[in-house]
Order: structure tokens, then sequence, then C-alpha cells
């Protein structure tokens, strides 16, 4: 079969290449220990969306930053305690259509969909970043220091999304569950890897891992493309390489990923050339959890054809 990457059985074994920060336990410790001291002051409003089996909310909370976050909020009207399912969009995107949630609510779960702030949701997006901005969310905050990185704010959020869902009285806390593709995989990854309560997590081709890798692959191209831009704007002769490798990392899915206690699905593309598939086994390989992946040999960064089905026996089996 034709490759993009490395062969399966190299990909099995990859451990990635982009460095780890020496204080990167200490850094996310101490975001997790910052936003469990923010009260979420959950605030409900009824969608203009309803159907007969479910009630449909807009679920606001307060997040990293002070931002409002946004999220639909979709449960059974049965009001028994239900598991949770926690579902995250791609990149630039936002929360799917109500109806698309429905079938989880049909098989008893509650469902949070959280808009990514500063995308094309309704989450706040306070900014207030020094230093570049410039075309992208991977590098915005870069130069202002580890703290002020976006996807800092945006890993956050997941946690708070959590942590928001389980001050409702019918969540099951014990039984809470994480979804995406891509962007989503990643905030998955994330999420899982901040809140071990999460139970099980299907990640699909999880973008934010290895970043040293795309560059190496020279695919900084499409999502990946404000790396290149980055370098091009900022460090030309790329005297900072080592360093802004770096930084990254702390905002590298792949660095987290040991810390998942919960169960993982992940499905894979192998001729991904936006999330390439060496980049999404960097994360894999480092789950020590009980994991398994569904593998697609011939697509891409698109529709993975049966994979929603996957995710769902995976969930409610």
């Amino acid at each position: 079969m034709p490759l993009v990457d490395m062969p399966l059985r190299e990909l099995l074994a990859y451990e990635g290449i982009n460095p780890k920060p020496a204080d990167f336990d200490q850094y996310w410790n101490r975001a997790k220990t910052e936003i469990e001291a923010i009260d979420p002051e959950v605030t409900l409003v009824e969608s203009s969306f309803q159907c007969s089996f479910a009630n449909c909310y807009h679920f606001y909370y307060r997040s990293a930053g002070n931002a409002k976050i946004h999220a639909k909020y979709v449960q059974p009207k049965a009001g028994e305690k239900t598991p949770a399912v926690f579902m995250f969009h791609g990149y630039g995107g936002r929360s799917a259509e109500w109806s698309s949630l429905l079938n989880y609510v049909a098989a008893g779960f509650s469902v949070f969909y959280m808009d990514v702030r500063g995308q094309g949701g309704t989450s706040e997006d306070p900014g207030g970043v020094r230093g570049n901005t410039y075309r992208g969310h991977i590098i915005r905050g870069l130069d202002a220091g580890p703290d002020a990185l976006f996807y800092r704010s945006v890993f956050l959020d997941t946690v708070q999304l959590v942590r928001a869902a389980k001050t409702l009285p019918h969540i099951d806390k014990t039984r809470l569950m994480a979804t995406g593709w891509s962007q989503g995989g990643a905030l998955t990854l994330a999420c899982a890897a901040l809140v071990p309560e999460i139970k099980r997590l299907a990640p699909v081709y999880p973008f934010l891992s290895d970043y040293k890798r795309v560059w190496q692959m020279d695919l900084a191209v499409r999502s990946y493309k404000e790396l290149a831009d980055y370098f091009r704007s900022y460090d030309p002769q790329h005297k900072r390489h080592g360093e802004i490798f770096e930084r990254l990392g702390y905002i590298d899915v792949q660095h987290l990923a040991d810390r998942i206690q919960g169960d993982v699905l992940m499905g894979v593309g192998l001729m991904d050339t936006e999330c390439p598939p060496s980049t999404q086994f960097a994360a894999y390989n480092k789950i020590k959890a009980k994991k398994s992946y569904e593998l697609y040999p011939d697509f891409g960064h698109e529709h993975l054809p049966g994979m929603n089905d996957h995710i769902f026996r995976f969930f409610t089996s």
C-alpha cells in the first residue's frame, strides 16, 4: 500500500521527537490548581431547539482568564442519573447541530459539546496576549511565556467543562466519556489526561501532537501552516528553533498522554497529511491505559466510514 509516513510496525514503536519541557508536570499541575480555584458559575438557557425526549440548553460556565465558555447541552427528559459524553470540535469550527447529539440522548446519555474560545462558536475569547497573535492559535502567546499559550486556556476549558457538568445533580460522575476529531481529538486526550475520572475516550486523528515531527515532514501546511508563518515572520534564521519547539512542548498532547486512565479507542487514517499518523501514534504509544485503534489504510484527514458507529458502540457497551 502507498505510504505518506512510516510503516505501521514503525508507527507502533514511535515515541515522538518534540521536546518535553523539564517542568512540564509542574506546569500542568499548577494549571489544574488554578482552574480548580475558579467557580464555574453555571448558567443554563433553554434552547429554541427542543424535542419530545430531550431537554436542550445553552450551557455557560466561567473558565481560565474569566472567559465565559459555551457548550450545547442535551439531556434525557427521564430525570434519572445519566452518564455524560463531552464532545470537542475541529480547528476553527463550532459545536455540532442539536439533532446530531440525540443518538446519545436516546441511549440515555447527557451530552455536552463545547465551543472552543476564539473559533466558530459563541464562547468568549478575552485575548489580552502580549506579543505575536499572527494567523493561528498554536502560536498565539508563544512569545509571552508558557502561561500565555492559547491552548493552555483551551485545555483548561475542557477541565472546567467537566467540573461544571459534575455540579448537575443528575450526572453520574462515575461514567464520564469524551470524544472529538482532529482538534477535538487533541482536546479529548487533554481532557482525559487532566481529568482522570474520564472512563472512556475516543479521539480521532488528534491534532496538536509532535510539532517537530510535522516540521520534519515538511507538513507545516493547512492546520499547521502557522508554524511556518511564525518562523518566516519572527525567526527567519531559526536562531530560536530549539526554544520554540520546547515551548510548544507544553501544549503537545503526546506529553499528557501517560496521565490518561480511561479506556481509549483511537481512529487513524494512514494517508493523513494534515495530522500525520506518526504524530498520532506519538500520543497513542504513550498511553498506559487499556487502548485500541481503528485503522483506515486508504483514508486521510476526512470522514472515516463507520468510525462514529465504532465510538457509539464503545461508549454504550
